[in-house]
């Protein structure tokens, strides 16, 4: 009866030894397949979001083939194991339905392309540049360098806001005067500075009209296109400089204020 034991536990211990051997040489396999087919798609330039993609596809694939021959190493048959996976897919199914909606969404995405890796969107309150294109979520990385993951279902089924799809943008201003500064003035100098911004593109239509007459200001609306990589430096550079000229000129930028009229009887 010793006897059997020992050689059922030398069998075991042998079964285990030979499982982790198999999951040291499967693992190292497994990271030069990933660095090959990577690296060979990076050859042949196929999009970086395809390639995100496909290789967190890949390594869940080769993983799975590898815990299956574990299992088998280890003494269970494969063929039970195929057997006891395709009885339980439904269960399984219905418990990871929040998993198969994201790796359809992750599908939908690589097909459709809404956006790519590398591209500037916001999704809700969510903005940030795409770093990977992943089988169940997509990578994020926001302008103050946070990271987001963010499920790929929800991805496909928002509205979606791509910053980075379009190779020029329009940039909004609004200017506010006082009703006593000198309308003529404020406008000129407006238009001059937007004129002479180099990154501006001179093609297209450079706007400037009185917009509002608001409760503590009158407004101007500005609009200018520029090329996407030069959105926030003309931005920042007109407020600065509208601010600076309006104060030579003698304008005021007015803060919002109520006029109260005592009447004595």
């Amino acid at each position: 009866m010793l006897e059997l034991f020992k050689k059922e536990l030398v069998s075991i211990l042998i079964k285990f030894i030979f499982a982790i051997l198999a999951w040291l040489i499967g693992s190292f396999s497994i990271k030069k397949i990933m660095s090959y087919s990577y690296k060979v798609m990076e050859k042949k330039n196929v999009e970086l979001s395809l390639r995100t993609f496909a290789r967190s596809f890949l390594n869940a694939i080769l993983y799975l083939i590898l815990l299956i021959i574990l299992i088998s190493i280890l003494g269970v048959q494969t063929s039970s194991l195929v057997a006891v996976l395709g009885a339980s897919m439904i269960t399984v199914g219905l418990a990871l339905q929040g998993s198969l909606s994201n790796f359809a969404g992750g599908i939908l995405i690589i097909i459709f392309k809404p956006f790519k890796a590398g591209d500037f969107i916001e999704i809700g309150s969510h903005k940030g540049t795409v770093k990977e294109i992943q089988i169940f979520s997509t990578l994020l990385d926001t302008p103050d360098n946070r990271r987001i993951v963010i499920p790929n279902a929800q991805l496909s089924n928002n509205i979606i806001m791509n910053y980075s799809k379009n190779d020029i943008r329009r940039v909004d201003f609004v200017f506010s005067v006082s009703y006593d500064d000198n309308l003529h003035i404020a406008k000129e100098i407006i238009e001059k500075i937007l004129k002479n911004q180099e990154m501006v593109l001179k093609d297209k239509e450079i706007f400037v009209k009185l917009s509002e007459y608001a409760g503590s200001s009158i407004n101007f609306s500005g609009r200018v296109w520029v090329k996407r990589e030069d959105y926030w430096t003309v931005y920042y550079d007109v407020l600065d400089l509208v601010k600076v000229e309006f104060d030579k000129a003698g304008l005021s930028i007015p803060y919002p204020q109520m006029d109260v009229h005592v009447k004595q009887k």
